[in-house]
């Protein structure tokens, strides 16, 4: 039986942390569904298609990462995709409470698995609030995240 997993977020933008999570979730998952959640009310700094081309572009050669865009709850959309993992980043307890409130709710709709990785700890102060705080201010976010998102 094939392991795939969803790994779900907004990704505005991708950032190294994003990348080394999916890096990593490769050696746990035969296949990894990198999830572009679509929320109405939220109000992106990058658009979708631009948001799918970082990441689609970053792991252009890893043909064991797909990515997909979806709305709703990330459960339905595993089930939808037949995958029986979720994957999640930690950087800090924060993330860690937050998640685990998420994952045990998952848990309570499915039988959907929660798999969480530690950011490396190089990585683990990197998030997508801080990096588009950075671009918008014009500091230098290159050290942040992969090249694809290096916007010229």
């Amino acid at each position: 039986m094939q392991r795939r997993a969803i790994f779900p977020g907004s990704f505005d933008p991708l950032t190294l942390g994003h990348q080394d999570i999916i890096l990593r979730g490769l050696a746990l998952f035969d296949e990894l569904i990198i999830a572009i959640g679509i929320n109405t009310d939220k109000n992106y700094m990058f658009s979708l298609e631009e948001r799918k081309k970082f990441i689609v572009d970053t792991f252009k050669n890893e043909p064991r990462i797909k990515v997909d865009t979806y709305q709703g709850l990330t459960v339905e959309f595993c089930k939808k995709m037949d995958a029986g993992f979720i994957l999640r980043g930690l950087r800090n307890a924060g993330d860690l409470e937050f998640e685990k409130a998420i994952a045990h709710t998952n848990r309570q709709l499915s039988e959907i698995e929660t798999v969480f990785l530690l950011t490396s700890s190089g990585k683990s102060h990197i998030s997508s609030t801080i990096v588009r705080d950075v671009m918008k201010n014009g500091g230098d976010y290159t050290g942040l995240v992969p090249d694809p998102v290096r916007i010229k």
